[in-house]
């Protein structure tokens, strides 16, 4: 179990990465690893922030969090003997960042400029191979860097989804509890209490969560940063991640690129709590408020396309039991579970 040493969250503290690592006692090389669009400006005050304090900085750009491009950071961090990673832009970027840092065997530092999912500080990664979308060991970030000035210029979309992916928590949870019930799992009171946390203050403060508004971020970017955190806590996603997570993996396969991952795993928790017997209408209600998406049509799928994800979800992860079972649902009850929570 390993956590970030530092969080800092707040207007132009992207600004103090260098004096970060220099209390770090870091040394030598430092490679940011960053895209041509997510970070630009971040990358520049962060490229600043580490040559004033006398580091060597080279920067790699890349796009999407693939094989591909994981094998090009390394192959970059070995040519120019780099000591330690940066992780500038967004998921992709921070992940790819956190993948190569574990197989490198060096420190990371994850800068986000947006927060379109909670992966910012968890030591978890997404990662492309081929068709299938692999979720990953990583290493844990030394520091986790969230400049509000900069992540409330990124699209608000992306805030939006970040939101939805810890609201998520909230039958992620539900599946973990079913699972140590009835098979005994390995459970973890503290990660999940996190976890809990993170899902109810986004749902508590939904309304102030607004485009534009460095204040909104302010309100996001904490739960964001203790949900990745609970990760860490469980060495598991388990209390992020559960049937709301394995249908919008399902989703990615059917309907690629329609929507980001923390939309579909806040219409998937919509649903999922509904077979809890929980407050379903609540988690549709707060991602209303926020401007997420709750319904097929929003997501961009089709009603075939969501049904067919719901079928087939249970089929993702035989090793993490969750709501729907060992058989999952039928066609049939797909729909009927879709319609009753107004989802398509």
């Amino acid at each position: 179990m390993s956590f970030p040493r530092t969080v800092m969250a707040g207007h132009d503290c992207v600004q103090q990465v260098g004096a970060v690592c220099e209390d770090f006692e870091l040394k030598g090389t430092a490679l940011i690893v960053t895209g041509p669009t997510t970070g630009p400006l971040a990358s520049k005050f962060v490229r600043d922030s580490l040559e004033a304090k006398g580091f060597d900085v080279h920067q790699v750009e890349v796009g999407a969090a693939t094989q591909q491009n994981l094998i090009k950071v390394e192959e970059v961090a070995k040519d120019i003997k780099a000591s330690f990673l940066l992780g500038v832009g967004g998921g992709s970027k921070i992940d790819l960042a956190k993948l190569a840092s574990m197989n490198l065997r060096m420190p990371f530092l994850s800068i986000a400029t947006s927060a379109s999912h909670d992966g910012i500080a968890s030591p978890r990664a997404s990662i492309k191979d081929g068709g299938n979308a692999l979720s990953l060991n990583a290493k844990t970030p030394m520091a986790v860097i969230a400049d509000t000035a900069l992540i409330v210029k990124a699209p608000y979309r992306l805030l939006a989804s970040g939101c939805a992916d810890v609201i998520s928590n909230s039958t992620a949870i539900l599946d973990w509890q079913l699972a140590e019930r009835l098979r005994s799992d390995d459970f973890s009171s503290s990660a999940s209490n996190l976890a809990k946390y993170a899902a109810e203050s986004i749902i508590e403060h939904a309304a102030l969560i607004k485009p534009n508004l460095e204040e909104s971020v302010w309100v996001v970017i904490r739960p964001i940063i203790i949900s990745g955190i609970s990760m860490a806590v469980a060495s598991s996603s388990r209390p992020t991640s559960g049937s709301e997570h394995m249908f919008s993996h399902i989703l990615d396969r059917i309907a690629p690129g329609k929507a980001l991952h923390g939309e579909q795993c806040g219409v998937g928790s919509i649903m999922m709590m509904y077979l809890h017997g929980g407050d379903w209408q609540r988690i549709r209600k707060a991602l209303q408020m926020i401007g997420a998406p709750t319904t097929a049509k929003e997501l961009g799928v089709t009603e075939d396309q969501l049904i067919e994800a719901l079928v087939h979800a249970h089929e993702l992860r035989k090793d993490r039991y969750t709501i729907l079972g060992d058989r999952g649902l039928t066609p049939d009850a797909a729909e009927r579970l879709a319609r009753i929570t107004n989802v398509i």
